[in-house]
């Protein structure tokens, strides 16, 4: 233990660094608002194609469930970027901070162009998991994912370097870019989908080619920021982590990468059965979906800032100083979440009624999202303490254990009753299968509590 440090049983010599807050704002309202536009690309996707009807609406949920899974393993890629790149930079150590940089983005350039092979080789049968029975939706979903796979790699790289950036202290950079291609994806979306100015109208296939080209433009302003920031000092692509380094590296990234991997297959397993249940459920799960990717992104600049504020503690050897600050941050996310709940309960009509659905969907999407306001507060604990604070000591092997638990041991099993078994309404088969965010959060108190997740890395 540190000088000057006590355990809390015994009181605390310190208090909390000064401006901690306005700290932790530095960092998160630009990666929350760059996680909010990131999301705005599906929310404008949806509020878009919903002019469509409920059968387009059906057709983008399923194709980008391979999309989505995509996304959720390169940002467990990217918080191992974070918390190596944090410690290392913790350590004033800008070598390893720029190889930390190199080994990730090879990494997630990899996964992207891996996933994207059978994404545009087979479209139609990764689609079909999704959509049985219903071939108007299947044809519309094959179409927009051979489009979507080529967004994956300037999206996959695009996260890995907004880390970089991030923990140069230079977080307002990733936001511009995020705005830049929101703004961007916003009015080709108008054009391709609608059709405009001598182009055709493309339906839900032009909101994919969008998102595509909004992404590689995304790419090339953060390489510029990145080049502008490095100017003088240049950066050496390496991919050698030292002795050692290697090893290390893959046992804080397997257990996150598998771990990731296997709750977004069992987010997928959740829209399975929601394709199965009565007609309208889908849909009406993927109207809530960009709103719930409003809500979370809102609040993850929280849990990055736990990662990269908790991780540069833990580098810098104190260890007792992290502890109070990782419960401060905890707290800080669970008051964010109840504020936007309330909102989300109060204004879900005026955006159920954005879409040109049949009401039946609108009614269904309204209840989702009052359900999914009154479990935001336990998700987004969960996302802080379990995505942030826990994982910044490297020892991700504890939170795969616990969404291991929650999603398969919980979550799935009562998925599957509540919704092939029982064939409840679609409002309740989600209330059932979400009470494995109560079993993950009653977990990660008790391992936060421990403190065995508190390490320190080795140059």
């Amino acid at each position: 233990m540190q000088k000057n440090q006590r355990d809390p049983q015994h009181g605390t010599a310190n208090p909390p660094a000064p401006g901690f807050l306005r700290t932790v704002l530095a960092i998160a309202l630009p990666v929350g608002l760059q996680s909010m536009l990131q999301s705005s690309f599906g929310m404008v996707d949806q509020l878009m194609v919903g002019q469509l009807g409920s059968t387009a609406v059906a057709a983008v949920e399923a194709a980008g469930r391979p999309v989505f899974i995509l996304t959720v393993m390169i940002g467990a890629v990217a918080t191992i970027a974070g918390v190596m790149i944090a410690q290392y930079l913790g350590m004033r150590s800008e070598q390893m901070a720029d190889r930390s940089l190199a080994v990730n983005l090879a990494l997630a350039g990899g996964l992207a162009l891996l996933w994207a092979l059978p994404c545009l080789l087979v479209p139609g049968r990764i689609v079909g998991l999704f959509l049985p029975g219903n071939p108007a939706a299947r044809a519309v979903g094959q179409a927009y994912l051979s489009c979507a796979a080529w967004g994956f790699l300037p999206s996959s790289l695009s996260a890995i370097l907004a880390v970089m950036i991030r923990c140069m202290g230079r977080p307002n950079g990733p936001l511009a870019a995020g705005f830049f291609a929101a703004a961007l994806n916003t009015g080709l979306n108008a054009l391709l989908i609608f059709g405009g100015l001598g182009l055709p109208a493309l339906g839900a296939t032009g909101a994919a080619i969008a998102s595509v080209l909004s992404q590689w433009a995304g790419l090339l302003v953060l390489l510029v920021l990145f080049a502008r920031l490095r100017r003088g000092r240049g950066f050496r692509f390496s991919l050698a982590l030292g002795p050692g380094g290697g090893r290390r590296y893959l046992a804080m990234l397997l257990p996150v990468l598998l771990n990731e991997f296997l709750w977004s297959l069992g987010q997928s397993l959740n829209t399975f059965i929601y394709g199965r249940l009565a007609p309208g459920s889908l849909a009406a799960v993927a109207i809530t979906g960009p709103v719930q990717g409003l809500f979370i992104g809102a609040l993850s600049g929280i849990s990055q800032a736990a990662g990269i504020l908790i991780g540069r503690r833990l580098g810098a050897g104190e260890q007792e100083l992290a502890y109070r600050e990782a419960k401060r941050l905890t707290l800080y996310g669970m008051a964010g979440s109840l504020a936007l709940s309330a909102l989300l309960a109060a204004g879900r009509g005026l955006y159920t009624g954005l879409y040109r659905v049949e009401p039946a969907v609108q009614a269904m999407a309204g209840q989702l999202l009052l359900a999914f306001a009154v479990l935001a507060p336990v998700k987004v604990a969960n996302m802080v303490l379990g995505g942030g604070v826990l994982r910044s000591g490297g020892k991700t092997g504890y939170i795969l254990a616990v969404d291991l638990i929650g999603t398969w041991l919980v979550g799935a099993p009562l998925g599957l009753w509540a919704g092939l078994w029982l064939r409840l309404p679609v409002v309740w088969v989600y209330c059932i299968l979400s009470q494995e965010e109560l079993v993950r959060l009653g977990l990660t108190v008790l391992i936060f509590r421990r403190r065995g997740w508190m390490a320190r890395l080795q140059k």
